[in-house]
């Protein structure tokens, strides 16, 4: 598709003026192996600590940090962020279900899957070598002297976003939804978490290795409205950003969602803090003519000027395209200007048909089994922005995305399909430079060109980051994944046939603004397989819709949802042709009810059969 008056195609040719990169295939990784984030590994342990046992070293559990301390649970849709006073401290997050089986068993055995997802608080005092598992307070059954700060009303949440601001704070935004009530209403708020050094700059003892350490509050930022299954309004597809540069705008903190409606259709809202996130301000929208859009970023350029970059889906005439869009403000988030396109690429986005006829994300088993006969999870073209807010009088913002690469699309055989069904395509990470200026974009181009020239993998899910002057890309990349083709999906060798290891995640790094990059490298350790059946009563997979980077000059750390600690089994409901996936099911323990038609439930998902975890490396 076309961006501005040069088609991507053409991006290709050109390509070689705009990023000269030699990217490395090899099977070598980053130096230093791989750390997990989230310690839900061994019972007995107290692995999950309270936020109130780290800041005061007071002891303090509960059933939920007891269940996440040995439960082998969940984890995926990683956010990271790096204190920009000191690098040594790292903070991740993630939609974590390790208290999901906090509630004990039902009459036939099986842990009742009752308990919350909620946003995990992972802290590195050690530039990343190694983490401790917490929770953000404020979770079901949390007591401790921290839960009265939290001024929130949902029993779960999601689609964690981190910032810090130039003070040592750090804000933790998410989603949220179900009733702490148990109702089926689904509330659909948003609300922001702002931790803080424990100790006053002034203070004797006083150190930045205590930034964003101390819990001070939680605060919805925008309610839904109560309805059930996501139906009336619904907030969702979270961004965050702090002010970090020495404008007028220093330390203001800016929250941006997605706003679903029951109706249909979607709209992308603004809010900001001038107090340190104490409160937000009503929400700004910013797509007043279109009702279309998600994926929502912001990003802060060394001026204060505010941009918010997101994904809209565009009807013209009897024309529907996608495209990537953006809007600016020169006032501290106060206002918007009208939302421009910065490009129109062609998704890259897995769609098939349920054998009950429905359209589908992602393919499994029995009511989420699809036609074509595949395994996978769902993926999607989106945008990642970023802005180098140390960048002297620099008004430019980065952008990566994931697209289909023009001239790939293939005929698939099935209703299986990256561009439409029955259409594959190959999948690659690009890269655009906006000037916030002049409003003009660089042409589009292959970060790594490796996979599209050895036809060998997809790349997809990226992320990027800048803060003094050294650029940072990290994707998910399946050139190591030995079924790969255009025409399946990751890690699948044939219709109804077996899933392999197919994952990794690369990256690379600039220090022109993303003229030339370097050579890529592979930063996981172990090619991890995606198609693993652990949602949906293990049925079908998930991969959530991130992975994220974060920086500091030239020190960077990159974190992704991993695989490589869960166990392999049988699914004892499947037999004969319904058993037709080798390699997705997930280790579980099921038997024959009294009926002898009924399965009980899983009597074993601590055994690692669920076992998700977030890693996180150094990245280049």
């Amino acid at each position: 598709m076309a961006i501005r008056t040069r088609p991507l195609w053409r991006a290709l040719i050109v390509a070689a003026g705009l990023i000269v990169a030699t990217p490395g295939a090899g099977a070598a990784s980053t130096p230093g192996g791989d750390v997990r984030l989230s310690h839900d590994e061994t019972a007995g342990t107290g692995a999950y600590v309270s936020d109130y046992t780290l800041v005061t070293g007071t002891p303090y559990t509960d059933a939920t940090l007891n269940e996440c301390s040995q439960s082998r649970g969940r984890q995926n849709e990683p956010a990271v962020a790096m204190d920009p006073r000191n690098t040594s401290v790292i903070v991740g997050s993630s939609n974590d279900y390790c208290g999901v089986y906090n509630n004990g068993v039902d009459a036939n055995g099986a842990p009742i899957p009752s308990g919350p997802i909620w946003l995990g608080y992972y802290r590195s005092e050690n530039g990343g070598q190694s983490f401790v598992s917490s929770l953000v307070p404020g979770y079901p059954k949390d007591t401790s002297p921290y839960r009265s700060r939290a001024k929130i009303r949902t029993a779960s949440a999601g689609d964690p976003v981190l910032a810090w601001d130039a003070e040592g704070r750090l804000f933790a935004g998410a989603e949220a939804n179900e009733d702490p009530a148990g109702s089926k209403k689904t509330l659909g708020d948003v609300w922001v978490a702002t931790y803080e050094n424990p100790k006053a700059s002034t203070a004797s003892g006083f150190t930045t290795a205590d930034d964003g350490k101390e819990f001070k509050r939680s605060v919805i930022v925008a309610r839904g409205s109560s309805a059930p299954n996501l139906l009336g309004k619904f907030q969702d597809k979270t961004a965050i950003e702090a002010d970090r540069t020495s404008s007028s705008c220093r330390n203001n903190v800016y929250f941006a969602n997605s706003r679903f409606v029951g109706n249909g259709g979607s709209n992308i809202y603004f809010y900001r803090s001038i107090n340190h996130g104490v409160s937000f301000s009503r929400g700004t929208l910013i797509t007043q003519s279109m009702n279309d859009v998600q994926d929502p970023e912001i990003a802060v350029t060394s001026n204060g000027h505010v941009y918010v970059t997101f994904d809209a889906t565009l009807h013209t005439g009897n024309k529907t395209y996608d495209a990537i869009m953006y809007a600016k403000s020169t006032n501290c988030g106060a206002t918007f200007s009208r939302p421009r396109i910065v490009a129109k690429p062609t998704s890259w986005t897995y769609v098939d048909r349920l054998v009950s006829g429905g359209r589908a994300r992602d393919c499994g088993d029995f009511a989420a089994a699809c036609q074509s006969g595949y395994t996978y999870a769902r993926n999607g073209t989106s945008a990642r922005t970023t802005a180098d807010q140390a960048a002297g009088a620099s008004e430019t913002l980065y952008i990566s995305y994931e697209a289909s690469i023009p001239g790939t699309n293939t005929p698939t055989g099935t209703t299986f399909g990256s561009v439409t069904s029955g259409t594959g395509s190959q999948g690659g990470v690009y890269f655009i430079r906006l000037n916030g200026v002049t409003g003009v974009p660089t042409d589009p181009a292959l970060v790594d060109a490796t996979d599209f020239t050895a036809n060998q993998g997809h790349q997809f899910f990226s992320d990027v980051s800048i803060e003094d002057g050294v650029l940072h890309v990290v994707w998910y990349d399946t050139r190591n994944d030995s079924c790969y083709s255009r025409i399946r999906p990751i890690g699948n060798c044939a219709p109804h046939a077996a899933v392999v290891p197919s994952l990794d995640v690369y990256g690379t790094s600039s220090t022109d603004g993303g003229t030339t990059f370097d050579a890529s490298t592979r930063i996981s350790d172990v090619t991890t397989n995606a198609a693993f059946e652990a949602f949906g009563g293990r049925t079908v997979p998930f991969n959530g819709d991130y992975i994220w980077v974060t920086s500091k000059g030239t020190t960077a750390f990159t974190t992704w949802t991993d695989y490589r600690n869960q166990v392999a089994g049988t699914d004892q409901r499947e037999t004969g042709a319904d058993d037709t996936d080798t390699g997705a099911d997930v280790l579980q323990c099921r038997h024959l009810l009294t009926d002898g038609t009924t399965w009980s439930g899983d009597t074993c998902p601590r055994a690692g059969g669920l076992d998700q975890n977030i890693y996180g490396d150094a990245a280049p």
